[in-house]
């Protein structure tokens, strides 16, 4: 198997974990939700939340990591640098904005865990 179709079958692993990664988060989340949530409660429903955007958080990170693998191993031109800087800067962008919506904070402001 050359190099370049090598690299495209670990991006596409790491594409299909970080997929996983957000549907299983969601699934697992939705589960705890309705298990625990006999009543319609706020607090179960903050939770809920902010497990589902960790898990979008673990998937797009995953995602972002996939698609660096993809253009920097192999020989990449300046057009292929220059989308994976645009990819980068929106999922950083939808990154930041879910942990600002998760715990409250930017991530370089100290938060609390709780869930």
């Amino acid at each position: 198997m050359p190099f370049s179709e090598a690299v495209e079958a670990i991006g596409r692993a790491i594409d299909f974990t970080g997929v996983a990664a957000i549907v299983l988060g969601i699934v697992v989340a939705a589960v705890r939700f309705f298990i625990r949530n006999p009543h319609d409660n706020l607090d179960s429903y903050v939770r809920f939340r902010q497990r589902v955007g960790r898990s979008i958080l673990l998937g797009l990170e995953l995602l972002v990591a996939a698609d660096i693998v993809r253009t920097v191993a192999v020989a990449p031109t300046l057009l292929d640098v220059a989308v994976l800087g645009g990819i980068v800067l929106i999922r950083t962008f939808l990154s930041f904005s879910l942990e600002l919506e998760v715990t409250g904070s930017w991530p370089w402001q100290k938060h609390d865990n709780k869930s």
